[in-house]
């Protein structure tokens, strides 16, 4: 069945150095703002910005319609992931925070019958903890990294309060699945309630 369905996700947040990725399991069937929540969780965004994806020239978000006179966009809320899905790969591009830019490359392979029992979306695997949210973007980022590398740097003081327990090199995977297991309750719940809807 199509709700069976599950692809692996690989998303890669561009110009990042070490590369920051995660690796994650997810239906086939969701729609594209599920989608953008399962990114969110995956890189411990906090969603608190605009986003788009872009697959070729189709820009798909949660506004539908023209943008400021670009090409219309279509509703991340009707498009289901499995309608662009190629055969062996697809790649699509994500993104968010229309200031800051943080873009991110998705790449989705192994389109296949999800395990029996299993929740998903589910965390495989990453490396390195994704920026702070309104940091600047990449540039900004990497400034941020080397003022804090930096006791002798005017802000260092400062930066160092605004970041706490900052640590580019760590991820805390437990946190990552957490929110990507509530993903998993919240699909889960909505097919049964689906199931008994169709029996009764």
């Amino acid at each position: 069945m199509p709700e069976d369905e599950i692809c692996t996700l690989r998303i890669e947040l561009c110009d990042s150095t070490p590369l920051i990725w995660r690796e994650v399991e997810i239906p086939t069937s969701v729609t594209f703002k599920v989608l953008h929540d399962i990114v969110q969780a995956a890189m411990g965004w906090h969603d608190q910005h605009l986003w788009e994806f872009q697959n070729g020239p189709t820009r798909i978000s949660a506004s539908r319609g023209a943008d400021w006179g670009g090409e219309p966009r279509v509703s991340a809320t009707k498009l289901q992931l499995r309608e662009v899905l190629r055969p062996r790969r697809t790649t699509l591009t994500y993104l968010y925070d229309f200031g800051d830019s943080w873009e991110h490359r998705l790449v989705l392979t192994k389109i296949r019958q999800g395990e029996p029992g299993v929740g998903y979306p589910r965390y495989l695997a990453g490396e390195n903890n994704a920026p702070p949210e309104d940091c600047g973007g990449i540039p900004g980022f990497y400034t941020m990294l080397e003022i804090i590398a930096d006791p002798a740097h005017p802000d260092h003081a400062s930066m160092v309060e605004w970041l706490g327990e900052y640590d580019p090199q760590a991820i805390d995977a437990s946190v990552l699945k957490m929110a990507l297991g509530r993903l998993a309750k919240r699909r889960n719940a909505a097919l049964a309630r689906r199931a008994r809807a169709t029996q009764g």
